[in-house]
């Protein structure tokens, strides 16, 4: 009698099974990456990415909003690369003075670029990008050349919601 109200599953392979093919999220494609194209680097931020459109994105936006964004991109780099250019020429001719601390300016307006930058990206993520299914963000990626660090900006695909599955 114990065991009347107790619920006995005789396919427990099955269900879990089932499970996995439920969880199965098919492959994306690779993210595009943007490199920069300037003729300055500074703390691996360059002062220009590509304003080409590249081909992975065919089909998926167009091409004026995608140079709309990388122009709105550039435009704070050209802001605020040439101010840290003269901070750390500043702080290279002071570091002996100040032990080091001549530098932090710089490292400050590269930190506040970077995040000027991603605020752009997450603004353009909002307004267009993530209703085409995409996302743009910064990242740091080895360069092909080097072993150097630098930024670039990554289009990545979103995975598409799954209509047919219920909740």
């Amino acid at each position: 009698m114990a065991n009347f109200d107790a619920i006995f599953d005789e396919n427990i392979e099955g269900v879990e099974e089932s499970r996995i093919s439920e969880d199965y999220v098919p492959n994306q494609p690779e993210p595009v990456v943007v490199r920069g194209v300037g003729h300055m680097t500074l703390f691996g931020l360059n002062s220009k990415f590509d304003p080409d459109f590249p081909q992975g994105l065919n089909a998926k936006v167009a091409p004026e909003e995608y140079k709309a964004t990388i122009s709105r991109v550039n435009r704070v780099l050209n802001k605020t690369m040439p101010v840290s250019v003269r901070w750390l020429l500043c702080g290279c001719i002071c570091c002996c003075c100040t032990l080091g601390m001549s530098l932090w300016p710089v490292v400050c307006l590269n930190k506040r670029t970077k995040h000027s930058l991603n605020k752009i990206l997450d603004a353009e993520n909002c307004h267009l990008y993530h209703k085409l299914g995409l996302h743009w963000k910064l990242s740091k990626q080895k360069c092909n050349s080097s072993n150097m660090m630098e930024y670039v900006l990554l289009i990545e695909f979103l995975p598409k919601a799954q209509i047919l599955r219920p909740d």
